[in-house]
């Protein structure tokens, strides 16, 4: 063609989460069994919908109204619902026009960066989700700017380094928390969300905060919503049904706005997003439409704390037997369903791998891990793939300079499980001691 049609930035922008499958889906085709550990879509991993719910969503699916389009901002007695859930918590109080629907966290993501001048930056942790930092990256045609997350201190955000970014780079106009946290299992305490909040007080700042996990939290941590810590600073909570319901495949989420009217600045970049969904008219009706109806029946809060307990358990497993691993950083997860393991410096560095017995896919593997630019815990990684079926993600991919993986904890069969992490374990012991 006569002109270039892709912009340079986007040959960066990789979701390794999802490239990883590819590999694997070859590796398949010459017999390697995969064990999938790089995705959390509990669905995937044999998690069942309970029938009630099911029933409510057959409900609405008989209800002709659930067939057309809803309001922009999402259906008016579900924001309605949510507002009572929200505001029923104390804090920042909401009304159903501080709501709007998405088809998903990934379509609110795209808008909430992409209607940023490209000259602003959110200043977002490191390690941190994919779709967050490819989102801000994308926007602003550059590095992501990012404050560290800490694996020697429970994955804890460096306070200091978070400040003097903002204090030193007056191009930063919010920054993103994401709590749970993905990738690492981190749950934030409730100083560490104060002191944030005081930081985008101080500098005149606003707050993203990913709460889709709010809700999944174990072994005894506790965590609180934005709303309830925020005060007066203008900020916007993204919450979702995908992972809590679990209903992965409704692609329903929704975003909180807080303190709209109290700066003007805020209150245009909130509308900017509001005419940006009205190009789509509206997000999907029916997930919202059987939305409160799940929520309020009797059977959810057991339903989900049973699907808690066992993260709690595998979590506890997995913690376990990779800390006895010599050269890991691993702490113990606290919420939602990830692990997030670093490796000390230089253990992944030396050119030694894990044998591949198959010569088609040992000539598959070496291809991708050979090429330039190819990261070592990447490297590891695929070769790990080959050598035993698991699918964990470099941890590399995830905006940072760590070397490491993520690995989900949504396998269901405890005795499966334990495997997954035993040859795990003992396979990164066999590449040390290499």
């Amino acid at each position: 063609m006569r002109n270039e049609l892709v912009n340079p930035a986007a040959g960066e922008l990789t979701y390794e989460i999802r490239n990883i499958v590819n590999v694997a889906e070859k590796l398949q085709q010459y017999g390697v069994r995969i064990n999938w550990e790089n995705i959390g879509d509990p669905i995937a991993k044999g998690e069942k919908v309970p029938c009630w719910m099911k029933e409510v969503v057959v409900r609405e699916v008989m209800n002709d109204e659930t067939y057309g389009y809803c309001h922009t901002r999402g259906v008016l007695e579900t924001r309605k619902f949510i507002c009572g859930l929200t505001n029923g918590r104390g804090g920042a109080q909401i009304t159903p026009d501080d709501i709007i629907f998405f088809n998903g966290l990934g379509d609110a993501i795209a808008k909430v960066y992409g209607t940023l001048k490209p000259e602003t930056r959110i200043l977002t942790p490191s390690p941190t989700y994919t779709t967050h930092s490819t989102g801000e990256m994308a926007h602003a045609n550059a590095a992501s700017v990012s404050y560290r997350l800490q694996p020697e201190n429970n994955w804890y955000p460096d306070l200091d380094d978070l400040r003097n970014h903002v204090k030193y780079n007056p191009a930063i106009a919010g920054i993103l928390i994401i709590n749970p946290d993905n990738p690492t299992g981190m749950v934030y305490p409730e100083h560490i969300l104060r002191e944030i909040v005081d930081i985008a007080r101080e500098y005149g700042l606003f707050i993203i905060a990913d709460e889709v996990y709010n809700n999944i939290v174990y072994n005894g941590e506790k965590t609180l919503p934005l709303s309830a810590v925020v005060g007066d600073v203008p900020a916007l909570a993204m919450r979702g049904i995908s992972k809590e319901f679990p209903w992965p495949g409704s692609r329903c989420g929704w975003i909180e706005f807080y303190n709209t009217e109290k700066n003007g600045r805020f209150r245009k970049y909130v509308n900017a997003i509001l005419n940006s969904k009205m190009n789509e008219v509206c997000s999907t009706t029916l997930p919202q439409k059987a939305l409160p109806a799940i929520f309020s029946h009797p059977e959810y809060r057991r339903s989900l704390q049973e699907r808690i307990d066992r993260y709690e358990r595998m979590s506890n497993i997995a913690y376990d037997r990779l800390r006895e691993v010599p050269g890991l950083l691993v702490n113990r997860t606290n919420g939602a369903f990830y692990m997030a393991v670093a490796c000390s410096e230089g253990l992944l560095t030396h050119r030694q791998t894990l044998p591949i017995g198959n010569p088609e896919v040992r000539e598959l593997v070496e291809g991708l891990v050979n090429a330039p630019g190819v990261s070592p815990d990447k490297r590891f990684v695929y070769y790990l793939l080959a050598n035993t079926g698991i699918c964990v993600v470099p941890l590399s991919s995830f905006s940072t300079t760590l070397q490491g993986f993520r690995v989900t904890l949504l396998e269901k069969d405890e005795v499966e499980f334990r495997r997954i992490f035993e040859t795990l374990a003992g396979k990164i012991e066999e590449y040390i001691r290499s």
